[in-house]
């Protein structure tokens, strides 16, 4: 019963912000943005951090993609996703899981939404942000400008003194 009372909350919780946040944003910006339910998710990335991004997409009603290398077929992120594809097929794991084109192929491929980077491997790389964004999904994550000035510890200090002074 308190699974079912903490889902219920969740997915209240969820609505409020999508609400609070097109609300928001519509106010704020002259251009319209047509906001639309996230239907399916992959993770770019491997491991725990995977898994719980399985996890919170399940609790949500978002179908699950997980993209694994030939090593990595029989990991458990791959198996607690809805669906799991390979990447970099003939490269060793860390580079097929740092194969943006094939990630991008995999993604419209199998009519994914959005992308989520994980953590670590292109968490950090602009360039795979902007290639999501520009391959037509949702990149769940900052705007690749932010993700570039933040990997640059002088802008990513610039940046926080001005966030503090306004």
């Amino acid at each position: 019963m308190q699974i079912l009372k903490a889902r219920f909350a969740l997915r209240a919780s969820a609505s409020h912000f999508q609400a609070w946040s097109s609300a928001r944003f519509k106010s704020t910006d002259s251009k319209s943005v047509d906001y639309k339910p996230i239907r399916s998710v992959l993770v770019a990335n491997r491991g725990e951090i995977a898994i719980r991004v399985f996890r919170a997409c399940t609790e949500l009603g978002i179908r699950s993609v997980a993209i694994y290398s030939e090593q990595d077929r029989l990991q458990m992120h791959r198996q607690k996703a809805d669906e799991s594809y390979v990447v970099g097929k003939g490269l060793p794991p860390v580079e097929a899981y740092l194969s943006i084109p094939e990630i991008i192929r995999v993604a419209k491929e199998n009519d994914v939404d959005a992308v989520h980077p994980g953590y670590g491997l292109l968490s950090e790389r602009s360039d795979f942000a902007e290639a999501v964004i520009n391959a037509g999904l949702r990149f769940i994550g900052p705007s690749p400008s932010v993700v570039q000035q933040m990997g640059d510890k002088v802008a990513a200090r610039k940046a926080a003194i001005e966030a503090s002074k306004s």
